[in-house]
């Protein structure tokens, strides 16, 4: 890593990005608290502009970002995984998924289950309220707002992150998407500056979820034990609620946000089952059908309609907000899916973040918001629509009090809220930390303590400013920045795997002069060396006695033709060679040991002894990209040099296909 980074037992950081985040953050903070009233107005008159001057500009990228994700899925580039060729993912579906979904989406959900459909029945943007047609159209515009398009942003950076890190050693941090475009220059001003509007984007994006997830706590304690929901208790509840997922922080990624992100899938899943029997359950079904074919039939119009002929302030607040909303969580969702994603194709990946949580949103969706909508048009509850139109925080106990077992239920949700709250604060800290350590994981626990502490203290100073409209506001404002950086995000990822996919052309296609390698071996050779199972210390001497010189050999010849070249041995035992081609694709070959279970057929006896004793040991190539799952074990170092020098040719056709496209 090229960063001037800070390292030393107490601390992990990038100076500019993490004293710039927090001078930054610390500036805001004590604006919005000092002068509540003009903070509230100024944030009122940017969120005014860029609803009138750049909701178009919002509404086309968020466009782009669909189509260039589901390209991705589709095209050759969906083969390419999101780490070497050899890796296997490090979660388990089910795991995957649940860390997926609390991360991406969960306080949302609890907030505007029940509210959107309603708000948008009462209150549509065109067309007569509280009709068949609005509550129809309330409906297709709730799907639109948590579709496809929310993954989408969330994919971009993602997808970016995760291939730039793991299949290329690049930091996991947002600069490392811009290498293919400015080079090493991401570990100067330029990186800086991406970093640091991730990390304000990113606080800003938790705060908003924190203000909205601390408003429905409040309203569910009042519903629950008579407390009055006021912003002295918002505030407290930030202070609970943070200390809380501090603790989760500390317990870090698989022990902290994992096992949380799976209660919360299990307590979701019981609220959603539960609302589905005691609801209107032949309806919903119903519903859920028609909802998604009305979504899907009307795709194409809602992305890019702006409402141009029939002006309207509800795009500001509803439309534009979620995109703004999902863009600020970009960096934050992006960074923490691609953590947990390594080892995933990109086909896998755009099918998993694309639709599975988008199919259980709907599902929450439908269940909740239409059930809401059954409430009011058919069995008469019309307070349940004057209560959300009157503060939209109460939307869902007002909706458990329609329903059997109402306050055992509340306590769930209320439950949820709080363990989603902890899940994207822990999340955000965890992401925060990253992109201002230089991507490391590895940093002090006081570092990620310090964000997740810095985003409480955010989130509370902006409700004091101006409530939940403040949140909306200066979450639209802190994405339009990073709006233009994930343009440039999908530029050069592009750009990346182009190259990455003309080099597998010319490396598979690329003509090789007659060898005398590994491809000329006898035949009762290769049966030898395929019967043959050595243990470790076999392979080792392997590599130290006949992979070592042959590659040396090779170095001495390359370094007589005035090419840079070295050989080095890692702790872990593997051997490479790389040749160093300055502005152009470095040539890297390496062999190590990698430990197999024996055959089946070999196994008499199945006891964990007997297996643990026979197991054994391949030297396996691996280049650049990652293993070719191949092994050189006996091969003789004339054999050897034979397949450097094969792989080289390709490497260097490869250069030359570079070179003339």
């Amino acid at each position: 890593m090229k960063t001037n980074l800070i390292v030393n037992k107490w601390m992990r950081i990038n100076p500019p990005v993490f004293i710039g985040s927090a001078v930054l953050s610390l500036m805001i903070v004590v604006y919005a608290v000092s002068d509540a009233e003009r903070a509230a107005a100024f944030f009122g008159a940017v969120g005014t502009w860029i609803t009138d001057s750049a909701g178009w500009f919002y509404m086309l990228s968020v466009a782009f970002f669909v189509v260039f994700v589901i390209f991705l899925g589709v095209s050759r580039y969906g083969l390419i995984k999101l780490g070497p060729d050899h890796s296997e993912p490090d979660y388990s579906y089910v795991s995957w998924f649940a860390m997926l979904f609390s991360a991406g989406m969960g306080i949302g959900l609890m907030f505007f289950g029940v509210a959107e459909p309603l708000m948008h029945y009462i209150d549509p943007p065109v067309g007569e309220p509280e009709t068949v047609e609005a509550a129809r159209e309330s409906m297709r515009i709730t799907f639109f707002h948590w579709g496809i398009h929310a993954w989408a942003i969330y994919a971009v950076v993602a997808i970016s992150l995760a291939y730039f890190s793991y299949r290329h050693n690049l930091p996991l941090t947002i600069r490392s998407a811009f290498y293919p475009l400015i080079g090493d220059r991401i570990y100067g001003p330029i990186g800086h500056a991406v970093d640091t509007f991730a990390v304000l984007g990113t606080i800003f994006g938790v705060a908003t979820s924190l203000g909205f997830g601390v408003t429905q706590i409040g309203s569910g304690l009042e519903y629950l034990l008579g407390l009055k929901s006021t912003l002295t208790v918002h505030v407290i509840l930030i202070a609970v609620i943070t200390a809380i997922a501090t603790l989760s922080v500390g317990l870090g990624l698989d022990k902290g946000i994992r096992r949380i992100s799976e209660l919360n899938i299990i307590l979701a899943l019981m609220l959603l089952i539960f609302v589905l029997v005691a609801g209107p359950t032949v309806f919903l079904l119903q519903t859920f059908v028609q909802n998604t074919g009305n979504y899907l039939s009307s795709f194409f119009h809602s992305t890019f309609n702006l409402y141009a002929y029939e002006p309207t302030d509800w795009i500001g607040g509803w439309t534009l907000f979620y995109w703004g909303w999902w863009i600020a969580w970009s960096p934050f969702v992006g960074m923490f899916i691609a953590r947990v994603s390594r080892g995933r194709t990109i086909r896998e990946f755009v099918g998993g973040v694309l639709f599975v949580p988008v199919g259980f949103t709907f599902l929450w969706m439908t269940f909740f918001g239409d059930t809401a909508l059954h409430m009011v048009m058919e069995q008469g509850i019309t307070g349940l629509a004057e209560a959300v139109s009157e503060d939209e925080a109460i939307a869902l106990f007002a909706f458990f009090e329609n329903l059997p077992l109402s306050g055992f239920f509340s306590l769930i949700a209320t439950l949820l809220v709080v363990t989603f709250f902890v899940t994207s604060s822990d999340s955000g800290s965890l992401v925060v930390d990253m992109l201002t350590s230089g991507g490391e994981g590895t940093s002090p626990l006081w570092q990620r303590i310090f964000w997740a502490v810095v985003e409480g203290i955010v989130a509370a100073a902006l409700l004091i400013a101006g409530g939940v409209g403040a949140l909306q506001t200066a979450t639209i404002a802190s994405a339009l920045p990073f709006t233009f950086i994930m343009l440039f995000i999908c530029w050069g990822l592009f750009r990346a795997m182009r190259i990455e996919s003309l080099r597998k052309v010319s490396l598979k296609e690329a003509w090789v002069m007659p060898k005398s390698g590994p491809a000329h071996l006898s035949w009762k050779r290769r049966l030898q060396i395929l019967a043959h199972h050595p243990k470790r210390a076999e392979v080792e001497r392997f590599l130290r006695e006949t992979v070592a010189p042959a590659f040396r050999e090779v170095a001495t010849e390359l370094e007589r033709q005035n090419l840079n070249t070295r050989v080095e041995e890692g702790e872990d035992g593997r051997i490479w060679i790389e040749v160093l081609h300055g502005e152009e694709a470095d040539f890297y070959y390496s062999v190590r040991p990698r430990q197999y279970e024996p055959p089946a057929f070999v196994l008499d006896d199945t006891r964990k002894e007997r297996v643990e004793a026979l197991k054994y040991y391949r030297a396996e190539v691996h280049l650049k990209e990652g293993g070719l799952d191949y092994d050189i074990m006996g091969l003789s170092r004339e054999e050897i040099i034979h397949d450097v020098i094969d792989h080289y040719e390709r490497h260097y056709a490869f250069m030359n296909a570079m070179r003339s496209s």
